[in-house]
């Protein structure tokens, strides 16, 4: 199936230029990856991406009067939310991943066809699928569902948010939506997955696809603040700051010195002294953010994604070379790229750079990270 190149139809051509937004980003809120781009929310809730040929931060056409919240960059999809709760989506629409009853590829955020009366707190885009997650803890999901993948219990594609089959006595409180497969965490810190399980990332000792919520056969005595999902592996951090992952280990994704496929949570191979903040996972590889601001990343290194000056493939968490001085706030992995935000605002990203995605205004691959022009 042919896709679409997201940000070449989206938000390049003449036509969907929004003319009234500010010529550069500025200071940068928050920063989401995607499979082929980058996007992200300046302070005042106006979104703007790069890739796909836009090589620096391209303002995104808002609805009028709109201001978003949060955003996640998807396969060739974004959705983000607004105060309200509501989901706009755009971009790539084939498997009805927009979630406005269509599979109308959208070049501007249009509104996803919640139920009456529903918001959501959280929304996270897969590859070709899009979750989000209520107030109250219930997860909606829409899209590609044949790995099962929207949770419902079923395997066609759902072109609507439809809700996700909740464990019995079970509310999440975060969700992490992967390439075909995701995940939601429990107040008590616990990890439920489901979709495609070929390799283990469900997390429930099998390799048995799951398509409605499983628990994650977690370690005694650990519990985790967040969850990442990449393309076949799971990542989480416990409350002690320690990482966990389970999935396909191939080019050693799950960091836990090996390249042998793991079931169940594993140990990564941290440095000691070390305490992680959060943890992302993209398609062959995974980084994570100390509390003290520096990034360390682990797996695939073909394009420089772990952003170490090398493309030496790492078994272990490996520190990225950090520009002097500079300290991150928060962390987000692409398919093969990854960015990160300081606390100020500016962004910084590596990895591969075809069609722009590190929003450094060229196209050459980067094996450390790099300013997102913004001014």
């Amino acid at each position: 199936m042919q896709r679409l190149s997201f940000l070449a139809a989206l938000c390049l051509a003449t036509a969907c230029a929004d003319t009234t937004a500010p010529a550069k980003v500025g200071t940068l809120a928050t920063v989401s990856t995607g499979s082929v781009h980058t996007c992200g929310l300046n302070p005042a809730g106006a979104a703007y991406c790069w890739g796909g040929g836009a090589l620096t931060p391209t303002a995104v056409v808002m609805p009028a009067g709109m201001a978003f919240t949060t955003l996640s960059a998807g396969g060739d999809h974004v959705c983000a939310l607004n105060a309200t709760g509501a989901a706009y989506c755009w971009g790539e629409n084939l498997e009805g991943q927009v979630g406005d009853g269509t599979t109308t590829n959208r070049l501007t955020p249009v509104p996803a066809a919640l139920p009456a009366g529903m918001s959501f707190a959280s929304i996270g885009s897969g590859t070709y699928h899009s979750c989000g997650l209520t107030i109250a803890g219930e997860a909606h999901c829409w899209g590609d569902n044949v790995y099962g993948q929207l949770g419902d219990g079923t395997t066609p594609d759902h072109l609507t948010p439809t809700a996700v089959t909740m464990p019995a006595g079970v509310s999440f409180t975060s969700l992490a939506v992967g390439w075909i497969h995701a995940c939601g965490l429990t107040a008590a810190g616990a990890a439920y997955c489901w979709g495609n399980n070929d390799d283990g990332q469900i997390g429930d000792s099998t390799t048995t696809s799951r398509p409605i919520p499983t628990a994650v056969s977690m370690p005694v005595g650990v519990t985790f603040t967040m969850l990442a999902v990449g393309s076949v592996h799971t990542c989480g951090v416990t409350q002690e700051g320690a990482v966990y992952c389970w999935g396909a280990n191939h080019r050693g994704r799950l960091g836990d010195g090996t390249t042998t496929n793991r079931l169940t949570p594993t140990a990564t191979v941290i440095p000691g002294g070390v305490t992680i903040k959060s943890v992302g996972a993209g398609y062959a590889h995974a980084c994570a953010l100390t509390v003290a601001g520096a990034v360390y990343c682990w797996g695939r290194n073909v394009f420089g994604e772990l952003g170490d000056g090398t493309t030496t493939d790492r078994l272990s968490a490996t520190p990225v070379a950090t520009p002097a001085g500079v300290m991150f706030s928060s962390l987000a992995v692409g398919f093969v790229h990854t960015c990160v935000l300081t606390a100020e605002g500016a962004a910084y990203c590596w990895g591969v750079n075809t069609g722009g995605r590190l929003g450094d205004g060229t196209t050459m691959n980067r094996l450390i990270p790099v300013k997102v022009v913004q001014d």
